[in-house]
């Protein structure tokens, strides 16, 4: 509970939150007029919004995490079609709570190459709890922006097919990356994302003090 409770905090409160899922904005909306006005916005979508931000203006884009196969092909896609310097690692898999070799290796192999902008694909909330615990040294590496991207490089590397629109639109891309990728740990988290609803409150109560 009380690992859910600050987890809570870091999302609403030390970052940006977005929502990346269209029943779930939908249920928000209809539970409070405070989500009136938010709108969807997937890792797989911003990804290349940051590209051209970082062609545009010089900076360097780094990609941790995802599977090592998608992570290196979605780094060459990338650097072929927006022509950054781009550069990604995949640690070898380990479970929450990350262990000190796994943090460093992240760490130095970041550092080395020292990115303006990085995607962290561990999924949630691994991803979440790693940028937290890491954000000072992310930030004396000089890194202006840190976003949690979930499977994201999978789609861009083209080993995972993206739900077409009409899908995305009520909601059904976790069915369709089921039938994609047809096995029980993704059947479990479809169930366990059911449990999202109960955390939507009518206003945040760190809004209401703001």
């Amino acid at each position: 509970m009380l690992k859910l409770l600050f987890l809570q905090i870091i999302i609403n409160v030390t970052h940006y939150a977005r929502f990346d899922g269209e029943i779930p904005l939908k249920v928000a909306r209809k539970k409070s007029s405070f989500f009136t006005s938010t709108e969807k916005l997937s890792g797989s979508d911003i990804v290349y919004d940051f590209c051209q931000y970082a062609k545009d203006n010089s900076l360097k884009i780094f990609f941790l995490g995802g599977y090592e196969d998608s992570n290196k092909a979605a780094v060459e896609i990338v650097r072929e079609k927006y022509g950054i310097e781009i550069d990604g690692y995949s640690p070898t898999y380990e479970k929450y709570p990350f262990s000190d070799t796994f943090a460093e290796n992240c760490i130095s192999r970041i550092s080395s190459f020292k990115p303006d902008i990085i995607f962290v694909g561990f999924g949630a909330p691994k991803q979440e709890w790693f940028i937290e615990e890491q954000f000072e040294k992310l930030n004396a590496i000089g890194i202006k922006y840190i976003i949690g991207s979930g499977g994201t490089f999978e789609f861009v590397s083209g080993k995972i097919k993206r739900a077409p629109a009409w899908i995305s639109r009520i909601g059904f891309e976790s069915v369709y990356r089921l039938l994609q990728e047809l096995n029980i740990a993704r059947l479990k988290r479809i169930f366990y994302s059911f449990r999202f609803f109960k955390y939507i409150n009518h206003k945040p109560d760190w809004k209401e003090n703001c």
